[in-house]
């Protein structure tokens, strides 16, 4: 048994763990990802390669569905053409909350070798909040695995539980 200290040494039973609701909240959510399967281009090779039995995203549970009212992550694989960003923006916002995006490969992130098309963004970021950019033109299923975890990290450290949130009415006539 390890060593409690403080006032509640020997006042709870074995097996009890403290937490807070943040805590618990940010583990469940990073720890259940479940990832719209949307690929546009050559890195959505990759990413479907992800998924596969070699590198088996299941494992981190991490999981493709595939419509966005299940989805709280798109991974955004590919050249993102201007008629395509409307689609990906009414896919995004069907998405419930907490929502995030993984920018996945080159085209994605800066337009890749299509950067000066007029036809093609400069980045998913000019549409949608991209929350983690994975580098490479086609990044392989190691770095998208890389990206998760680094969105993983991200979610671990969000706040939910917010008190200065709270109004009181002797507070309004101070501000």
């Amino acid at each position: 048994m390890s060593e409690v200290t403080g006032l509640i040494h020997n006042r709870f039973g074995d097996g009890l763990v403290f937490t807070s609701a943040d805590q618990l909240i940010n583990w469940s959510r990073k720890n259940s990802i479940w990832f719209m399967t949307f690929g546009l281009a050559c890195c959505a090779i990759e990413m479907m390669a992800t998924g596969g039995s070699r590198y088996d995203l299941d494992r981190f549970g991490i999981m493709p569905r595939g419509t966005p009212r299940q989805c709280d992550l798109m991974i955004v694989a590919g050249t993102v053409t201007l008629k395509m960003a409307t689609r990906i923006k009414r896919l995004y916002e069907q998405m419930p909350e907490p929502k995030y995006v993984i920018s996945f490969g080159a085209c994605s992130n800066t337009g890749g070798p299509y950067w000066d098309s007029y036809c093609v963004t400069k980045g998913v970021d000019q549409i949608l909040p991209v929350d983690v950019y994975v580098p490479g033109c086609p990044p392989r299923p190691e770095q998208l695995i890389h990206g998760i975890m680094l969105l993983q990290e991200k979610i671990k450290n969000e706040r939910h539980a917010r008190t200065d949130l709270i109004n009181l009415p002797w507070e309004r006539a101070k501000s």
